[in-house]
C-alpha cells in the first residue's frame, strides 16, 4: 500500500473524489457535444450559431489547434505521463487548496480527447471563432485547468508557504 507523509487518506479521498466528478462532468460533456455535432453536422460544414461563433465539424488528428499533426503514439504517451505526473502530485499534496479542480479539469479534457483519438484516430472539433482555430469541450477544459493550475500555484507563493 502506497503511503504519502503528511497526507491522511480521508484527505486523499476526498481530493480524488472531487477532481474525479470534475473529469467526469466533462468527458460526459464533451461526449454529448462531440455526439451531437457528429450527427448533425457534416464533416466540413459550417453552421452559425451566434455572432462570431461558427458549428462547424472539424476532425484534428493532431493536439491543440492541430499541432503535431498525425503525432500518434508519441501524443498518446506525452499525454499519459503528464496526466501522470498531475494525479501523482495530487496523489502528494491532496491537503493542496483547490488543486483538485484543475485536475479534474485536466484529466476530463485529456480523457475526452484521447476517447476520440483511440477510437477514430482523431479529435472532433466543432466551435469556431474569427481568425481561431476550431476546438471543443475537452481543449476548453484543458485550457481552464491549465489556467486554474497556475493560480492554484500562484496562491501559494502568496501565502508565504
Amino acid at each position: 500500500m502506497l503511503t504519502v507523509v503528511g497526507a491522511e487518506p480521508k484527505v486523499r479521498a476526498g481530493a480524488f473524489a472531487r477532481a474525479g466528478m470534475v473529469a467526469a462532468a466533462v468527458v460526459l460533456a464533451d461526449r454529448v457535444t462531440k455526439g451531437l455535432v457528429s450527427s448533425g453536422i457534416a464533416p466540413g460544414q459550417h453552421r452559425s450559431f451566434l455572432p462570431g461563433v461558427q458549428l462547424v465539424h472539424v476532425r484534428n488528428t493532431g493536439v491543440a489547434f492541430s499541432l503535431f499533426s498525425g503525432g500518434g503514439l508519441p501524443v498518446l504517451i506525452l499525454t499519459l505521463a503528464a496526466l501522470g505526473v498531475l494525479v501523482g502530485y495530487l496523489a502528494r499534496r491532496p491537503e493542496r487548496r483547490g488543486l483538485w479542480v484543475p485536475t479534474g479539469l485536466l484529466v476530463g479534457g485529456a480523457v475526452g480527447n484521447l476517447i476520440d483519438r483511440i477510437g477514430s484516430g482523431a479529435v472532433t472539433d466543432f466551435i469556431k471563432l474569427p481568425l481561431w482555430p476550431a476546438f471543443n469541450v475537452a481543449d476548453m477544459s484543458i485550457t481552464f485547468g491549465v489556467l486554474a493550475l497556475l493560480w492554484v500555484f500562484e496562491g501559494r507563493r502568496g501565502d508565504g508557504r
